[in-house]
C-alpha cells in the first residue's frame, strides 16, 4: 500500500520547472547592435536615398527614384570597376603566396620567438598607412637600388612585356600600384593564416608520415585542407579593402592605374556629384558581396577565422 500523499508528492517532484526567459544575451547584443544601426545601417540608408536623388549642391537635392544614376555609374566608369578587381585579386594572391609560409614558419617553428615576430607582423601598423605608401616612392625611385637592380636583370624588360609598367621605371605604374596594395594589407593575410595553422595538430602531419606520405603530399592532403579557414579569412580582410582603396593608385599610379576607390573620392570631394557618387559606391559594395559570397562557397567552409 502506496502512503497516503505518495502520488501527490511524486508528481509534484516530476512536475517541470517553468523556465524563466533570460533576456541577458539580448541585453548584451544592445551595443553591438546600437553601434551596427548608428554607423552602418543609417549611413548606407542614407547613400542609398543620395544614389537616387537628383540635382546639385547649389540648388539641392531631391529624391526622384532616379535609377539611371546606376546605369551611367556603370557604363562610364565600368573600366575602373574591373581595374580594381583585378589589381585587388593579384595583390590578395601575391599576399597568400608571401603569407602562407611566413605565417607556417611562425606558428609552428620558432618557438620561444613567436611573439616577437608577431610584434614585427603588426609593426607597420603602427605607422600611417599614407606614410607607408609613400615610402614606396623612396623605394621605387628612378635613382634607386631596386630599380637599378630590376634594370640589370632585364626584370623591367619582363614588366613591359606583361604590362604592368609602359617603360624602364617602376613608379607611376601598375606594378608600383600592385606593390603598394600587396604591402599595406600583408598584415590582413598573416594574422588569419597564423591563428589557424597554430592550432594544427601534428598528430594528423605524423600520422600521414607514418603512413609514407611525402612532404608535398602531406601538405596537399593534411595541412592545406585544414588551413583553408585562415585562407579564406586572409583573403576577404585582404581583397575586400585593397578594392576600394585610393591612397596606393594616387600615390603610385598614374592616369591608367585609377580604382574606383579613387573616383568616388573625386566624385565626392571635388566634382560634387553626390548621387553618382552614392551610386557608384552602391554598385562597388554589391560587386564585392556578389563575389565574396561566390567565393565563400566555393571555398567550402563555414569557418573564417
Amino acid at each position: 500500500m502506496s502512503e497516503p500523499g505518495g502520488d501527490a508528492a511524486v508528481t509534484e517532484v516530476q512536475r517541470p520547472r517553468r523556465v524563466r526567459p533570460s533576456y541577458t544575451p539580448y541585453l548584451l547584443l544592445l551595443p553591438g547592435l546600437a553601434w551596427l544601426v548608428v554607423f552602418f545601417v543609417v549611413p548606407t540608408l542614407s547613400l542609398a536615398s543620395q544614389s537616387l536623388q537628383t540635382g546639385n549642391v547649389e540648388t539641392g537635392y531631391t529624391l526622384t527614384w532616379h535609377f539611371q544614376t546606376y546605369v551611367d555609374a556603370l557604363s562610364h566608369f565600368w573600366p575602373h570597376f574591373a581595374r580594381s578587381i583585378i589589381f585587388a585579386g593579384i595583390a590578395t594572391l601575391l599576399t597568400l603566396l608571401l603569407a602562407y609560409p611566413l605565417s607556417y614558419f611562425i606558428a609552428q617553428k620558432v618557438g620561444r620567438w613567436k611573439n616577437f615576430l608577431l610584434v614585427l607582423v603588426i609593426a607597420p601598423f603602427f605607422t600611417s598607412f599614407l606614410i607607408r605608401t609613400l615610402a614606396w616612392q623612396t623605394i621605387l625611385t628612378d635613382n634607386g637600388p631596386v630599380v637599378a637592380l630590376a634594370r640589370s636583370t632585364h626584370l623591367t624588360d619582363l614588366l613591359q612585356w606583361v604590362q604592368l609598367t609602359n617603360n624602364d621605371s617602376l613608379m607611376n605604374s601598375r606594378f608600383a600600384v600592385i606593390c603598394g596594395l600587396t604591402y599595406n594589407f600583408l598584415p590582413f593575410m598573416i594574422l588569419p593564416l597564423y591563428a589557424n595553422l597554430e592550432r594544427l595538430d601534428h598528430s594528423l602531419i605524423e600520422a600521414a608520415g607514418d603512413l609514407y606520405a611525402t612532404p608535398i603530399k602531406t601538405f596537399w592532403k593534411v595541412t592545406w585542407p585544414l588551413s583553408l579557414p585562415g585562407v579564406v579569412g586572409g583573403t576577404l580582410l585582404t581583397f575586400i579593402p585593397a578594392a576600394g582603396d585610393f591612397i596606393n593608385s594616387r600615390l603610385l599610379g598614374n592616369t591608367q592605374t585609377v580604382m574606383i576607390g579613387q573616383v568616388i573620392d573625386s566624385e565626392f570631394l571635388r566634382v560634387q556629384d553626390y548621387s553618382t557618387a552614392a551610386a557608384v559606391s552602391f554598385v562597388l559594395m554589391a560587386i564585392i558581396v556578389v563575389i565574396v559570397a561566390f567565393y565563400v562557397r566555393r571555398a567550402g567552409t563555414e569557418e573564417l577565422v
